[in-house]
Formats: C-alpha cells, structure tokens, sequence
C-alpha cells in the first residue's frame, strides 16, 4: 500500500518509525512516521491515515531499522487517542488466534476494539436548565417545556424534549432567548462495585468440597484449567460465584461468557443477590453510548466482573484474574462469520497467556473437556446431585411405533395424559420441539409442489403467526400464498411436520383451558421482550410451554415438573460426527429443567428409535456409557480429540465457478501421509444466499499443525477473483 509522502521539516535519520494494525481484513502491519513530540509506546491507540480516510489503529512494534528510501512516502501518525493501551497479553492473543483460525490480523484486532468505532473520550451531553422569565410568545409546546423544567434541575436535552413531546428546536428557541441555558451534564457515576461478602450462601456439605477447590484455583492465580461438572439444579452457578468473590478481593477483574448473554436475566438477578449489584454487561445488543462507557470501564480496571458473549473475550481488560466459561459444551461459542474461532478454546489459550485460572462449568461436558479431564489436563470439580435433595428428573422413552400421535397430530396420546395429569396438580409443562416455525415444510395438496428458498437450497417453513414463509439460513421470507404457484390450486397449502406454532395450535386443542407460550427465537422482538416472558414463566403465570433450544439454555422454571420431547431423533444420523453429543446434550440439557425446586420431574422422549445409544442412555441416566461408546467411536474415526479437522468452503454465484476452484484447491494440496484431503464434496446446504456451495474436509493427526499446513497449501493457491469466496474453519463444529 502506497503511504504517500506528508510534508516533515525533520530527516531521515532522526525520524521514529512504529509499526501499526489497522482493524481491517489486512494481516500485516504497515509503517508510520511518529510526529515530533509524540510519545508511542506499543500497544497505544492511534488514528492514522489508511487510503483516503482516517482509523483507529494500534502500535504493534517499535520499527527500529525503517527503509530511509521509503522516508518520503510515510504518512504521519494522526493523533494518540485518549484510552489505555492494549496490553501485551491481548497483543499476543490477537496474533495466537489470527495464526491459528488464519484469520486476519486486523479482522481479530477489531474485535478488540468494539468494530473500531467511537472509541476515545465518552462524548459530553449537554443538559438544559430553566433560568429566565418565561417568554413573550408562548405556544402550547413552550409551556409543556417550561412546566417540566420548573424544578430549576438540569434535564438532559433529549430527554427533556422527549418528555415534553417537543422538537429539539423549541428547546434551542428558547435558549436563544434566555429562558433556558444549556450546561455539559455530569458524567454518570460508575455503579458500586460488587461485594464479595454481600450474601454468602448456606452451601450442601458436597458443594462446599467445591467451593473450596473454587476459592483456591482463583487465590493460586496461575494458569490452570478446572471444569466444573455438576447436573443440572445442582448449584455450579453459586459455586463458581465463589471463585469470582475471591478475585474482587483480589482487586482484579473476572469474565463469564455465556453462548446467550441477550437471554440470562435470571443470571443477572441472581449474581445481584449474591453480590449486592449486577455486572457489567458485554453483547450486541447494547446501545453505542452504552458499549462506549462499557469499553472504557473495562479498559480503566472499573468493571471488577463482566458478563459477556463470545465476543467479550478480545476485551481489553486492565488485571484479568479469572476467565468462567458457563455451558461450556453450547454450540453457540463458534464464531462463524468473519474470524472463525471458538471461544471456549480461545479462551482457554487467552488464560495461559496471562497466566490466570479458568472455569468450564457445564452438566454435559463437551467430548474434548471430557477427554482432557479424563487425562489430567484438567482438573474435575464434582457436583454429583442437586441441589436441596431435589431428585433428577425420571426419563422415559414413548415408542412412537406402538404410541403413534393421531393422524395429523403429534402428541403422543400417552404423553397427552401425562400433561394433564401435570396441569390438574398445578405444575407446568414444557413441550420441547427442536424446530422454529409453524412447519419445517410446506406443499401443494393438489400438485406436490413445495415450497423452496429462492436463493438456498433449503424449503421455507411456514410462520403461521406472522403469515410467511421463511428460511432459516439466508432470512428470506414472502407472504404465505393463498394460491399454488405452480397449479394454481387455491387453499391448497398443507402444513408438513411440526414446529412450535403448530404445536401450540394442538396444546391447545387438547387442553383449552391451559395457558400456553411459544419460546422461540423467531418470535423474540426484543431482550426486554423474552425477559418479561421468561419472568410470566417463572412466576407460574404459563401452564404449557412450547419451545425451542432457547428453553434449554439454562433457565429456572420453578414449577416446571414435565418435560415432553416431541422429535428426540431429530439430528441424529445426519452425517453430522457430533451428531451424537450434540443430541445428547440438548436433551439432557432440556429435561434437566424439571424438577429443580419441588416434586419430582420426569422426561418423555418421544422417539422411533428408542434402542439407539443416546436414547438407552438418556433413558438408564447412564451418562458413563454414553462418553464411553462416544470416546471410543471418536478415537477409532480419529475425530477430535484424537485428530484434527478443517472445513474449506468453496462459494461462488454460479456452481461450475466454485466446482472447478474446488477441484483445483483439492489437486495442489501438498502430499503428507498424516493428512487426509476429503472431498470436494456439495455442501449438504449447496446454495446459501444465491450461492453454490462446495467443501473440502481436512484431517489430521492430533499432533500435527494443521494450522501450517493449511496456511503453506493456501499460498500456493490461485487467487480468489469476483465472486468467488474461500472460508477456512479450522476445528469446524457445522458440518452443513
């Protein structure tokens, strides 16, 4: 890239030159001259001119021997920001991640900097303050204004012109005319810190055997990984409270990821109980001003506890003492869009670089955790029963083949009288649907036809709530028709297989006088929106729940004693090799919502299989054999843990384009015996957005760097040109 030259009275040889990374898809850094007077130090926050524009960029090094032939085309460093200077650990973290997914440099660094917007000194806003006599012309919208200001109290501008229903501009009318003066407002106090002995909690003689190996990992505050492995109900949230107490004593700072931040009220309220205030939250729903005031506590050591999404993992923390990965088995912690990493892991390598303990806490551990418990890489802190004495739920398996629903329905007429029974005692129940939507199909009666995305190969799911047709995978949606594109047969569309809106339509043909809720993240219009919902729930206002994975993210239903798994096949056999864990996961996660506070809660599988591996297992709670049999099938495919994999997505607007590079990409991979090239294979989703898909597969022995492989194969590679697109996922979790 061509720094041109900016006018500078000082030579060559007495000019600084530090090297820079701009957060944009670039991986190398690139040189700028440091102005007279300006002190830089690596790790400061600058603005430089990149191209015709100016960005936040980073010192990434020191350029102690610059070219002086290039002296007259460097640009000038623009100005040093006002902010703490990323540290040397999150440096080595933005490089670590960058060389192991093959990410840009830039791309993992604007993470860190919150997309590189906004960033420096919070922006002042201005207040307004009544002051004079009322003027002479005093319209309605005047005379709102000046009532709300009466109380001679500074109102910030907005706010005040919100509140009287007025435009900015009668406020500005009046300031111009003395009645009003504007002043900065003061900058908003930063909240109490939270108090590690606010509320201790009466722990079981069980829990506190891990509350003491909590209390000790975060008090030795070296590296050392510790899953925290307790069912569901048993209290692993309490326990790794106490880990977090013991770093606010400390004075340093704690971090939780969570794979649903946007959905975890319940686990703001509870870390308020036992703390005294909530933490400081990190996720794509905040507001700017928000997220701005945010960063900069972090960076400033002023947020002793952060509760974030994947993405708060790259924030710059001012003394990180101790990283929590709650759920840690979720899906949800992959990143798949831009840099392809996933938190969980990256989390694990950002807590050896700064030397700081680490909690994977989850009731379903993933293979890999499970693994390297099970070898000594980390150590295994139990919580083998719930909390309180409360029982784990009784699972039974419903033989679809012997206890078919009726024709068109989908309830088992055994688990139909089981949720009445449920209802008649005033409990609640929950019917779990891994599908969103009214039905997962939709098709003519009078011709077949069915309904296709027009730029996926995917069939759109009617939303009968909303009357569209959707795809899941790209977003496109169109009205429900009423009349067939195809034969033209009117009302003649026909609903294939359930989803939850469908569900509910039975729910509540079965049981009319029951109060019934979908939870499902097509539905879900805002946070404040599935807070409120998940609250109506909690406080027994709902009596039948029908949801999707949303349900098993961890909430507390108090009264939830059913659960009803209405496809516990779905996902399994699908080619997919976590196909199996995924299954057992999700289900275990979602029955493990019964029965939590009182009474004994109870899952039905609703299955066509019901001698397959998981389901024995779910149904015998023989959690032991299912990680033996899935182990012992991982290491004989050598599947992760025991090798590695990586995806290679080959994208072009037309299918011989991507083919041929795919077949191209596949002929100049370098020979290695301990690698296998897989493919080129059509994606099991071939045509995403418009696009035609095609993927290689990559596998490796374990102790190989597949990382370097890939990046050697890669620079031999023809170019990407128009709209042709590689993505590299490397430890891909879809394998769609």
């Amino acid at each position: 890239m061509d720094h041109s030259a900016r006018p500078s009275s000082s030579n060559a040889s007495s000019t600084r030159v530090v090297d820079v990374l701009v957060p944009v898809a670039l991986n190398q850094n690139y040189s700028y001259r440091v102005p007279r007077g300006m002190e830089l130090k690596p790790g400061d926050v600058v603005a430089v001119p990149l191209g015709p524009r100016e960005v936040v960029a980073v010192v990434w090094a020191e350029n102690a021997n610059p070219d002086p032939r290039l002296h007259n085309r460097l640009k000038d460093v623009g100005e040093k920001l006002g902010v703490p200077p990323l540290k040397q650990e999150l440096r080595s973290l933005v490089d670590w991640v960058a060389n192991y997914t093959l990410s840009a440099r830039g791309m993992v660094l604007r993470m860190c900097l919150r997309m590189g917007e906004h960033l420096g000194p919070e922006r002042v806003r201005m207040g307004v303050r009544l002051v004079g006599a009322a003027p002479k012309r005093l319209t309605p919208a005047r005379r709102r204004l000046i009532d709300i200001l009466s109380d001679d109290l500074l109102h910030g501008k907005s706010d005040a012109a919100k509140e009287a229903g007025v435009s900015a501009g009668v406020i500005d009318g009046l300031v111009d005319e003395g009645t009003l003066a504007t002043e900065p407002m003061p900058r908003a106090l930063a909240p109490p810190a939270p108090d590690p002995s606010f509320a201790e909690p009466d722990f079981s003689r069980q829990q506190r055997a891990a509350v003491d190996a909590m209390r000790a990992l975060a008090a030795n505050g070296s590296f050392h990984v510790a899953l925290l492995d307790g069912v569901t109900g048993s209290g692993k949230t309490e326990v790794y409270f106490e880990a977090i107490a013991e770093v606010i004593r400390r004075g340093k700072q704690s971090l939780i990821l969570m794979p649903e931040i946007a959905l975890t009220g319940q686990f703001l309220d509870r870390f308020a109980q036992r703390f005294g205030v909530r933490p400081l939250e990190w996720h794509s729903e905040l507001t700017p001003r928000t997220r701005q005031r945010n960063w900069a506590a972090i960076a400033a050591g002023e947020a002793p506890v952060v509760v974030g999404a994947r993405s708060a993992l790259f924030l710059p923390y001012a003394n990180l003492g101790l990283i929590v990965v709650d759920e840690e088995h979720d899906q949800a912690y992959k990143q798949d869009e831009g840099a392809h990493y996933h938190a969980r892991d990256m989390a694990v390598v950002r807590a050896h670089i700064a030397k700081i303990p680490i909690v994977l806490a989850s009731a379903t551990p993933s293979v890999e955790t499970e693994v390297n418990a099970r070898k000594g890489r980390y150590q295994r802190v139990v919580l083998p029963s719930r909390f309180g004495g409360q029982h784990m739920p009784h699972i039974e398996a419903i033989d679809l083949r012997r206890e078919a629903p009726a024709r068109g329905r989908f309830i088992s007429p055994f688990l139909a009288g089981q949720i009445r029974i449920a209802i008649e005692r005033r409990e609640q129940a929950l019917l779990f649907l891994n599908r969103r939507g009214y039905a997962p199909l939709t098709l003519c009666r009078a011709c077949g036809h069915r309904f296709a995305c027009t730029i996926c190969d995917a069939w759109l799911v009617d939303h009968r709530f909303r009357q569209r047709l959707v795809c899941h995978h790209c977003g496109f949606s169109m009205p429900r028709p009423h009349v067939c594109p195809h034969c033209q047969a009117e009302e003649s569309l026909v609903a294939v297989g359930p989803g939850v809106e469908r569900l509910q339509e039975e729910a509540a043909a079965l049981f009319p006088d029951a109060r019934t809720m979908v939870l499902s993240s097509d539905l879900i219009t805002s946070i404040e929106t599935m807070r409120s919902e998940l609250n109506e729930i909690a406080e027994g206002r709902v009596d039948i729940i029908i949801g999707t994975q949303l349900v098993a993210k961890g909430h507390n239903f108090p009264r939830l004693n059913l659960v009803g798994v209405i496809d516990a096949d779905l996902g399994l056999g699908n080619g997919d090799p976590r196909a199996a864990e995924r299954t057992w996961q999700l289900l275990n996660q979602v029955i493990g919502r019964a029965g939590r506070d009182q009474g004994r809660g109870v899952g039905y599988l609703q299955t066509h299989q019901p001698e397959h591996p998981v389901m024995k297992a779910l149904v015998a709670c023989d959690r032991e054999a299912f990680y033996a049999s899935e182990i012992e099938a991982r290491e004989r495919a050598g599947y992760p843990p025991f090798g590695r994999l990586a995806s290679l997505i080959i994208s072009a607007g037309d299918r011989p384009t991507a083919e041929g590079f795919a077949r191209k990409l596949a002929a100049i991979a370098p020979i290695d015996e301990r690698i296998q090239v897989l493919g080129p294979a059509e994606a099991p989703l071939a045509v995403i957005k418009g696009r035609y898909r095609f993927r290689l597969l990559v596998k490796s022995l374990r102790n190989v760097d597949l990382s370097e492989y890939l990046r050697e194969w890669l620079a031999t590679a023809p170019k990407t040109k128009g709209n042709l697109k590689l993505e590299v996922d490397v430890d891909p979790q879809s394998f769609l």
